[in-house]
């Protein structure tokens, strides 16, 4: 039996035939021109001045905190449930980490927790878009502002998501995004950078290109930098998947709504909530359960795989990794992240690839009920 995906693209023709042009095209004097055009597009669609192609999201986390000169004896907070690449890039850069709590609906940061982390060595606040929802901008950036600490928006996952209007990515000093095989625009691997401020912009240019200023003279290096860049391949693939963006977060909504008619209503589980206002884009079908059941996340994977249906864990507490073991944040953390310890156990990734079929999702319900009510 073909086995439920979690997670996987929609490419089509008009990808194949970018990324063949490119395999011919994109040399010598061309060599730069679906990079060019796919971060023009791309700041277009978010609604920012620039957009800056990456080769992963984190290393887009790592530029930004380094553009915005955050080192060793600062703290960046960041949202204890997420994965591990929103604050690995933390301590790249020498500064340490402080994981806050989540919200109970949004499965994002919490304001009030963020808030309660701040210290004088607070510089910058992460937070992550989860699962294609978005945060609480509106009390976050009030939070921000207040105390002085920049804002990295990690939107990796929400790729057309909304906030009131405006583009998540859009929210902070810099937004960053993943372009990942499993995300809804993929590039295979592939971040970008996009934000409004031309400092950062510059800064982010050098950094990413061994220290070498965009015009300087040939091989001149200011600095020891990184090498931080997309292959031409890479930016055809993007291009082609950001002009179907429209018909790919169509998709999602269908396949969320398939979800949402099978499990709506059942007694002591719930999907991924949007609030008023907003746009999530579901890139993570969630199901969470109450305490009256026994089965944890790992067991229900367990189960599910063995019917053919694949699923991904609810993010761990980052504080609760061994990546972290001996970090007194992390210890701090988890004691006082109850929101997130509570949930974590008890959520689970259903199938969410973009080649699901109305039949997909309802096997996959169908089984995740059976399992649940045992």
């Amino acid at each position: 039996m073909k086995r439920i995906p979690v997670a996987g693209p929609w490419i089509t023709d008009r990808e194949v035939a970018y990324v063949a042009d490119a395999a011919r095209h994109a040399w010598y004097e061309n060599a730069n021109v679906y990079h060019e055009r796919f971060e023009r597009a791309f700041a277009n669609y978010i609604g920012v001045r620039h957009a800056i192609a990456l080769p992963s999201c984190t290393s887009a986390i790592h530029l930004a905190l380094l553009a915005l000169g955050i080192g060793p004896g600062d703290e960046v907070v960041v949202p204890d449930i997420t994965w591990i690449a929103s604050a690995a890039p933390v301590s790249y850069v020498g500064a340490t980490p402080v994981f806050a709590d989540i919200d109970a609906r949004s499965w994002c940061l919490s304001a009030e927790s963020f808030e309660r982390c701040i210290t004088p060595s607070t510089k910058a606040v992460i937070p992550v878009d989860l699962y294609g929802n978005v945060c609480d901008w509106d009390a976050i950036l009030a939070v921000a502002r207040s105390r002085g600490v920049a804002v990295i928006e990690d939107a990796a996952e929400a790729i057309g998501g909304e906030y009131h209007g405006r583009k998540a990515g859009a929210m902070g000093d810099v937004g960053v995004f993943s372009f990942h095989g499993s995300k809804t625009l993929t590039t295979g691997e592939g971040g970008m950078l996009v934000t409004d401020r031309d400092d950062l912009r510059e800064r982010v240019l050098v950094l990413r290109d061994h220290g070498r200023r965009p015009g300087d003279r040939p091989f001149w290096n200011v600095e020891v930098a990184h090498k931080y860049k997309m292959s031409a391949l890479q930016a055809a693939l993007g291009l082609a998947q950001l002009e179907r963006i429209d018909d790919l977060l169509a998709r999602k909504d269908q396949i969320f709504g398939w979800y949402r008619e099978r499990v709506e209503g059942v007694p002591g589980l719930h999907l991924n909530w949007q609030a008023p206002r907003t746009r999530s884009t579901w890139w993570m079908v969630t199901v969470a359960w109450d305490e009256t059941r026994s089965i944890d996340k790992d067991q229900l994977a367990t189960k599910l795989a063995s019917d053919g249906i694949d699923s991904r864990p609810f993010f761990r507490p980052l504080s609760s990794l061994p990546a972290y073991e001996g970090l007194p944040s992390a210890r701090a953390a988890a004691e006082r992240n109850r929101t997130a310890a509570r949930l974590s156990p008890r959520a689970l990734n259903l199938p969410s690839s973009l080649s699901l079929t109305e039949s997909n999702v309802e096997d996959a319900v169908s089984a995740t009920l059976r399992h649940l009510h045992r």
